[in-house]
């Protein structure tokens, strides 16, 4: 595994732990990339030469317009385990066992070198769904706006859960977002 790594995180010492796991588990030499360096990796495009950025949450949030293209690349790092499920977003949790994170670490890198598999992709109609959702509206006003039927509309969020493996409202949010089928 040849991959190049940018490590994006507010907090140094975490940073330097994950280029520690990369480099001990993985044999990776990762960068480290402070905020100053980020704007310039986006102002040179030299974001294209990295196969991954492991970014935290406030990183994230912070810089969606950059990372947004790149979100099959983005790795979080996020210290809860609410992203557990979340398929749009490959995410590690950094408060766990150091053997748990190297293996979520090593799923994700061995995944990279995996074909694509879209089975999971959503129908026309559950994309107008999740963004009706995303957007807050209740089953009820989902089904107004759709001119269907509410138990139509839970057919269609069970589908998009089964799918996603995202049972949350705001994960299926941040997953209409980082996928852009709405702007945050």
């Amino acid at each position: 595994m040849n991959l190049k790594v940018a490590i994006i995180c507010s907090d140094t010492l975490s940073a330097m732990g994950l280029k520690s796991l990369l480099h001990s588990h993985f044999n990776l030499d990762a960068s480290i990339i402070s905020h100053e360096q980020h704007q310039l990796l986006a102002d040179m495009a030299m974001s294209s030469d990295f196969d991954f950025f492991i970014v935290d949450e406030n990183t994230l949030v912070q810089n969606l317009n950059f990372f947004l293209p790149y979100r099959n690349k983005v790795i979080l790092a996020s210290p809860s385990r609410n992203n557990e499920n979340n398929h749009s977003l490959k995410t590690i949790t950094t408060t766990l066992p150091v053997e748990s994170i190297v293996s979520a670490l090593g799923k994700i890198l061995k995944s990279s070198h995996l074909p694509s598999q879209k089975s999971n992709s959503l129908s026309a109609r559950e994309i107008e769904v999740l963004k009706l959702v995303a957007a807050g509206k209740l089953n009820k006003e989902i089904a107004n706006n759709l001119n269907i039927s509410i138990n139509t509309v839970l057919t269609h969020r069970k589908n998009i859960t089964a799918k996603l493996g995202i049972k949350s409202t705001s994960g299926l949010s941040f997953y209409a977002i980082m996928n852009g089928f709405i702007k945050p």
